[in-house]
Parts: structure tokens; sequence; C-alpha cells
């Protein structure tokens, strides 16, 4: 018997409203925009799991590797009986952090956060199963809306945002997102944070513009997942993908440049949108960090930074942090 429960904190026509919402928002924008979660169809998380697995991309290797080897230290600072995942996914880098707080005896749940219903289902069966007596409570939310991390589970808690995701935040939303995300913990909890870090830009680029063409394939992905949810015409082929390094900002833009004046009918918002040769819609930021930086971050929110580990080259950092007060 496995010890699985699910809740289902989204209304059904949650992400029809937001997608629609996001289209008209950002498409009649004086720069073209939209949020890099409508990536994530099921073509689009097929997509960023190849992409994981690229020469070129080493955020996720360079974090697996963090937690290998420093987990223990991280479940011997946290002592969390509960550990809850943002954006948990395939929840695969979780199992180093569940085996280290099993190892040190005081694990007793853990709590999935995610928006696929399925993805969590899936995870959340498989995980419930491979450790007996864990208790695995899925939560179907959208924390960039709301957290709504259920109170009822066993404290202390550590809360794991991992991934780099919270450079896809501009810096006011990523203030915002933190000191919310302070305001639901309690003294005793503790924030893991995964935050890419600022290094040569040849090597960012690169990242998200391999040779292979599959970020480019990502990227475009956008478009199919408009062209099928709101009956929009864009011709995918219109556009080139493209990646830039913002010095002043620290962070990686990528955008679909339009390689030719075009007119895109969106039935599903009644929108109409010119886009003229060369123009660019930003599809995604990616903010690389500094230690100092993320320290002043977590501070502004309520947070104290406690640890700070990277793997053996720099290139990504995890940080281990303390609610105030």
């Amino acid at each position: 018997m496995t010890a699985f429960e699910l809740t289902r904190l989204l209304p059904t026509d949650h992400f029809a409203r937001a997608l629609r919402a996001d289209v008209v928002r950002g498409l009649t924008a004086p720069a073209k925009w939209l949020p890099p979660k409508w990536f994530y169809d099921k073509r689009g998380s097929e997509l960023f799991e190849d992409i994981t697995r690229l020469p070129e991309y080493y955020p996720t290797r360079a974090e697996r590797a963090i937690l290998t080897a420093r987990a223990g230290e991280i479940a011997a600072a946290s002592r969390a009986r509960t550990l809850v995942e943002l954006g948990s996914g395939s929840s695969e880098k979780t199992r180093l952090l569940l085996d280290a707080l099993r190892r040190l005896g005081t694990l007793e749940a853990y709590v999935p956060v995610d928006v696929s219903e399925s993805a969590l289902r899936e995870a959340g069966r498989r995980l419930a199963q491979d450790y007996p007596g864990l208790t695995v409570h899925g939560v179907v939310n959208d924390f960039t809306a709301s957290l709504g991390l259920p109170h009822e589970v066993h404290p202390p808690r550590l809360v794991a945002f991992l991934g780099g995701t919270l450079g896809n935040f501009a810096p006011d939303e990523r203030a915002a997102f933190l000191a919310a995300l302070r305001a639901e913990l309690a003294p005793g909890d503790a924030l893991l944070l995964g935050t890419d870090l600022v290094k040569d830009p040849e090597v960012l680029v690169a990242a998200y513009d391999d040779a292979a063409g599959v970020t480019a394939e990502f990227d475009k992905n956008v478009l199919n997942v408009l062209n099928r949810e709101l009956e929009a015409d864009f011709d995918p082929t219109g556009f080139q993908h493209r990646a830039y390094w913002d010095a002043e900002h620290e962070w990686i833009e990528m955008r679909l440049r339009s390689v030719r004046a075009q007119q895109v009918t969106i039935p599903g918002v009644s929108l109409t949108v010119e886009f003229a040769a060369g123009e660019e819609l930003r599809t995604e930021i990616s903010a690389k960090f500094r230690q100092a930086g993320v320290a002043a971050e977590l501070a502004a929110a309520g947070f104290q930074l406690r640890h700070w580990w990277t793997d053996p080259e720099a290139r990504f950092g995890l940080s281990l942090a303390e609610p105030l007060g």
C-alpha cells in the first residue's frame, strides 16, 4: 500500500484564462513578450529534457553535482521532517535529498508542487512505492500565482526551489515571490534555492543556443502552443531563435525574431498582431547570480543565508536560507 494523495488548488480553466491574459498583455506591449511557462506542453517538456542532456547545457549537471556532494550537509543543517519542492517535475534530483534526509532519520513527508497533474501522479506514486513509509502529498498549483503550501505537514519543512527557475522572474517578481514564500514559512523551516551563476558570456549563450538546434525548437514551441490553444496562425518557420547576454542586467534573453513582415491572427483572444521584419518577441529571461546578490535578495525578503555551495567549477550555486524573526 502506498501513501500518496493529490490536492488540486487550480480551477479547471486556470491555464486557459492565464494563457489568454498573458497573450493579450504580452503581444500588445510595445516590446512584445511571452512568459516562459507556455513552453511546457507535453512536447515542450520533452524538448527541455533533451536540452538538459546537451553538452552545452551545464546547469542540470552542475546542480546535480552539488546535491550529490552536499545532500548530507543539507539534510543535517535543515533536519527537515517534510521536504516541499516547488516545480517538482519528475522529482529525479529530489531523490538525493530524500535519501539524505532518510539516512538522517528525520524524513516523514514529501510535498511536490507542480502545474502538471499527470507529472505529479506519476512521480508521486513511484516515490511512494520506492520510499516505504513516506507520505507523498502532491499539490497541483501554479506557484507563480499563489504558493498554497499545505500547513498540515510535519515541521520543520525544507522548501526546495531548484533548477535556477528563480532566474526566469524579473527582479520585482523575484522580490515579490521570495517575500510571499517567507510569509509562508515558520521558525525552523528552511529554503534551498538553486541559482545559475554569472560566467563567461560565450558559455552562457551556448547553453541557450545549442549547435544541434534543440533549444531553437523548444523556443518556437510556444508558437505551436498558441496555434493549438488559441487557434492562432503563427508560422514557426517565419521566426528565428536568438539568445543574447544582457551584461547590464546579467541575464540571458531568448527571443524569436520575425524573418519578414507578417500578420498573425489569434481568434482565441480576438487579436491580430503585426510583426515587422526583424522584430523580436522575448520568450524568456534567465538571470544569472553572484553570491552577494543572492544573499542581498534573500535578506530583503526576510531570509538569512546560512550555507552556500557550488559545483567544482563554480558554475551553479545552492543556498540554504532560514527565515528571520
